[in-house]
């Protein structure tokens, strides 16, 4: 019999590969590519909850740190100095507060999946622009301007990540009582 502890492994471990895959699906759009990343770090704070969904996405983080090419433009210590780092940052507290916010409650309703994924993709493009901005002038020496940084970073990728989550919130509002009730075989 597994225990809720081994099943919040297992399922750590699943988010972790889905991220990974996630990261190769891309649509190429300038400056950050769009990638289903958003889809699986915000399921995975939705299915696992905030501590466990911010450890997946971690070590996730961690495996590309550490060399694997699992980000959508390769791996290394030195993606910390990439402008888009800052969003891998931001998906970690992303599904932590995507997960601790949806699971106050047993059976959380579509309007609350939905206002804790939009809470989650306020926090991933606030660490993602402001880690762009920071990088690009401080580090690369190639300051960006307000209006750029706006359209780049964020225009031209949200409409993308709104859709993802009201998809987030359907599929959320089936499997979270599937994954609550532990029958995932």
């Amino acid at each position: 019999m597994r225990t809720k502890k081994t099943s919040n492994l297992i399922l750590c471990a699943l988010f972790v590969a889905l991220i990974i895959v996630g990261a190769f699906i891309k649509i190429p759009v300038p400056v950050v590519p769009f990638t289903l990343q958003f889809l699986f770090t915000m399921m995975a704070g939705l299915l696992l909850g905030g501590k466990w969904g911010a450890a997946a996405v971690c070590i996730y983080i961690l495996l590309g740190l550490l060399g694997l090419p699992v980000f959508a433009e390769g791996g290394g210590l030195s993606y910390i100095f990439r402008p888009s780092f800052g969003y891998l940052i931001g998906f970690a507290l992303g599904a932590y507060v995507t997960g601790t916010l949806a699971n106050r409650v047993a059976h959380p309703d579509y309007r609350r999946l939905l206002g804790a994924n939009f809470l989650g993709l306020a926090i991933v493009y606030a660490c993602g622009m402001i880690y762009y901005y920071l990088i690009s002038d401080l580090y690369l020496g190639t300051p960006i301007g307000l209006w750029p940084l706006f359209l780049y970073c964020f225009l031209l990728a949200v409409p993308g990540d709104i859709a993802l989550c009201i998809v987030a919130a359907i599929l959320g509002k089936r499997l979270i009582p599937v994954v609550q009730a532990g029958n995932i075989s």
